[in-house]
């Protein structure tokens, strides 16, 4: 099966919250690695601006009328979110370490495996 057709076939049966997960797996993976390559400051902007994209994009999400999560998961989010934002550009500047990133990112996959909120 060539990539093209995985990859519709994937959007086909995948729920929006496994393409989240799967996503934030794999951003949390990319951050990783470059953690494990000793990577710091400028050489971790590659990881940390598709995670700060991520997280954008949940707080956009959270915050656009007909959102069905509940208001406080909704709120909780876009506060993460804007944490994230803050503390990337620490991890950048090489006044924090990407370990809290990883592991909200970590704690946020674990929700997204094992959430009763539906697909």
């Amino acid at each position: 099966m060539s990539l093209n057709a995985y990859q519709r076939v994937r959007s086909i049966v995948e729920t929006p919250r496994q393409a989240e997960r799967r996503l934030m797996c794999e951003i949390t993976g990319e951050m990783i690695h470059a953690r494990e390559a000793g990577h710091v400051r400028g050489a971790l902007m590659p990881s940390l601006h598709r995670n700060r994209e991520l997280w954008s994009t949940f707080s956009a999400v959270c915050g656009s009328a007909g959102n069905e999560l509940p208001m406080p998961l909704r709120a909780s989010i876009i506060s993460l979110a804007l944490w994230v934002d803050q503390f990337t550009s620490d991890v950048a500047a090489g006044r924090e370490s990407i370990d809290d990133l990883i592991s909200v990112n970590r704690d946020i996959i674990e929700g997204l495996t094992g959430s009763g909120i539906p697909d």
